[in-house]
């Protein structure tokens, strides 16, 4: 699974390059998604009028709901020092879930906001993904 945190979900709506190639190659491949933490898209729209309808125009991404059991782990982030909402909500999706199976990649443009073992790519970094 992909996540975008709030800084690469404002990028890909700013026009990112490597992004916005992502995203059009994610849309013709049945079954891949970039997922957005709700909770990072509701921080960069509350940044940036009209930034969440620019991401949400792209085929390829889905919103990651924040459901019962994700508010309680965020809440739980948030009180043990993980970062704000948007961050800890990031964090969340790329923890090992029953329901996504496979190591998860956040793309970042702040990989030093996360915790070690969490696989963070930066979103400025060459060959992002493969992709150059």
């Amino acid at each position: 699974m992909i996540i975008l945190d709030t800084s690469a979900v404002n990028a890909l709506a700013a026009g990112h390059k490597m992004l916005n190639l992502l995203a059009g190659n994610m849309a013709r491949t049945p079954g891949d998604r970039l997922n957005i933490p709700a909770l990072c898209l509701m921080r960069a729209e509350a940044d940036d009028a009209d930034l969440a309808r620019r991401a949400l125009a792209l085929s390829s991404v889905v919103i990651d709901t924040l459901d019962t059991a994700a508010a309680v782990t965020v809440g739980t982030l948030i009180r043990d020092g993980y970062g704000g909402p948007d961050t800890c909500h990031a964090l969340y999706c790329a923890l090992p879930r029953p329901e996504f199976t496979g190591m998860s990649i956040l793309l970042t443009g702040n990989e030093n906001a996360y915790p070690p073992g969490i696989v963070t790519v930066d979103i400025d970094s060459p060959g992002m993904l493969g992709f150059s």
